[in-house]
Parts: C-alpha cells; sequence; structure tokens
C-alpha cells in the first residue's frame, strides 16, 4: 500500500508501508507499482505530457489557441507549446493560468492581455 508520493514532474519519491529501512526497499528495485490516477494527486495530469499531447486549448477571452504539440519543461513550471491559427502559442502551466484541464476535453486557460502577437486588449 503506497503511504505517501511527493515530488515533481516526472520524478515521485513513493512510501510504501511496511518498507521503512534500505533492506526492506531492495526487493522492490525494477518492480513497477500501479495505482489509480485519481489517487495520485489532482496536478497529476497536468504534468503527464503524453496524455495533453493533442488536447485543445481554449483561452477565456480568445477563444481556441490550438492544440499542445510539446511540452518544455522548466525549473519553476512546464510550458505547452501550443500550435494552431495564432501560431505557435506558448502557455505558462501556473495556476492562476489554467482553469480546468480535468477529463480529455478541451483545457481551459485565461491568459493575460498581450501576452499574443496582436492582442492589445486590456
Amino acid at each position: 500500500m503506497v503511504t505517501s508520493c511527493t515530488g515533481e514532474g516526472d520524478t515521485r519519491l513513493v512510501a510504501f508501508k511496511g518498507v521503512s529501512d534500505l533492506a526492506a526497499a531492495s526487493p522492490l528495485v525494477g518492480r513497477h507499482a500501479l495505482a489509480r490516477v485519481s489517487d495520485l494527486g489532482e496536478d497529476f495530469l497536468l504534468k503527464d505530457a503524453y496524455a495533453l499531447m493533442g488536447r485543445e486549448v481554449i483561452d477565456e477571452s480568445l477563444g481556441s489557441l490550438g492544440t499542445i504539440e510539446e511540452v518544455m519543461r522548466g525549473p519553476a513550471n512546464d510550458i505547452w507549446v501550443v500550435r494552431g491559427s495564432r501560431g505557435e502559442v506558448l502557455v505558462p502551466v501556473v495556476d492562476h493560468m489554467v482553469l480546468d484541464a480535468s477529463g480529455e476535453g478541451a483545457i481551459r486557460v485565461d491568459l493575460p492581455h498581450g501576452i499574443l502577437m496582436g492582442d492589445d486588449a486590456s
């Protein structure tokens, strides 16, 4: 049984019930663990590049920005490379900009005005 899971991005530190020292952990090296996505934390899907690829990104005021074609890993946050009719848009993956990424449908964002070329609204 998993008792805790911490970490960022692709790196997770997992603690298992009954595994409290190196001797108990050694037999687990090279093994796989399965877990329900719902048990991995609400931000887990935002870090899964494979699940994000091809998902549409819709801005609250600008509408569709295109689809996620690449996920760039940054020291503070990830950046989605979104390509569509507006060209390439770099979307910082931060709480106040990503409104809803649940499910498998479009991802809703609220980008600051002026982040896109030609977006002069204020």
